[in-house]
């Protein structure tokens, strides 16, 4: 991919969200633990205080609202694809104003498709409104300068491309909620909160979305082969967000591509300080991406 067009287009969509990684590993995956199904109150509303009965989608719909209100939050990511019987994962872990928009996360990529244990450091990713900054990115691209990516001009908003979902933006896609069903009662790291299982409408998440987000949103529901995200979203009795697993899906030559995306949050409050590059540490050649990618192997 050369950055500077800022599309991926077909197979391509596939490479941006995996050749960020530039080799493929085994992965361990990141799930939940079942809801053990005690507690049969999950329509009720629990974030405006209201107490009034309410609809599970309605509840999930407010997830973003909600952390805005609390304002930031610790985050860990993880991105899990499967290719050619061949599992990748990428993690991620940092901090996000939500206030803001405003996020930085350090992504740890595994280790390459032989094993070497001395695999590619860290990237930093800096998560700004329609604009995602990498640094370490590799692939021919100095240790001290940025990338800078459009995310309104990529086909998936930056839902997929960095290794890491912004985590406002997938708040926002339970904005377009719908077919939520209650599963019930579970635990996450000591926090009781409640399961919820339905489909975000990529299109209806796009036009009910802040409007910070809502040109990346829009570029999301136009580069999917399919506009229904499934998810899975655990909130605490605050209606806070604690936990949201994606599972987005786009065509690409042959069977359509996977990809799982999952984002903890926990230590509201925390301070966020985001420090923008300046425009000299920018880099404005070209970032090759796949068979071409000095870090490794096209991703098939």
């Amino acid at each position: 991919m050369v950055v500077r067009q800022h599309r991926c287009k077909g197979r391509a969509l596939a490479v941006c969200a995996l050749a960020v990684a530039g080799a493929m590993a085994a992965a361990t995956g990141c799930s939940g633990t079942d809801a053990d199904g005690a507690d049969r109150a999950g329509g009720r509303a629990v974030a405006d205080g209201s107490g009034a009965a309410d609809t599970p989608a309605a509840v999930v719909g407010r997830a973003a609202d909600a952390l805005a209100r609390a304002g930031s939050a610790e985050a860990r990511t993880s991105m899990e694809t499967a290719a050619g019987g061949t599992r990748l994962t990428i993690r991620g872990q940092g901090v996000y104003d939500f206030r803001r928009q405003l996020g930085r996360i350090k992504v740890v990529l595994p280790k390459d498709a032989a094993g070497t244990p001395d695999g590619h450091p860290p990237i930093t990713e800096l998560l700004t409104p329609g604009a995602l900054y990498m640094k370490n990115r590799g692939a021919g691209v100095p240790v001290d300068k940025w990338v800078r990516i459009d995310t309104t001009a990529l086909e998936d908003g930056n839902l997929v491309t960095g290794g890491v979902t912004d985590p406002m933006a997938a708040a926002e896609l339970l904005r377009g909620a719908d077919g939520v069903r209650y599963v019930g009662r579970t635990e996450l790291a000591g926090v009781r909160v409640r399961h919820y299982r339905g489909t975000a409408d990529l299109g209806r998440a796009a036009e009910a979305a802040s409007p910070s987000s809502r040109g990346a949103m829009a570029a999301a529901a136009k580069g999917f082969s399919s506009g229904a995200v499934p998810f899975d979203a655990y909130l605490d009795d605050d209606g806070l967000l604690r936990k949201v697993r994606h599972r987005f899906s786009f065509a690409a030559e042959g069977p359509p591509v996977a990809v799982v995306s999952t984002m903890l949050l926990y230590g509201f409050g925390v301070p966020v300080s985001v420090e923008m590059p300046p425009e000299a540490n920018l880099y404005t050649g070209s970032v090759q991406q796949g068979a071409e990618d000095p870090d490794g192997p096209e991703a098939p």
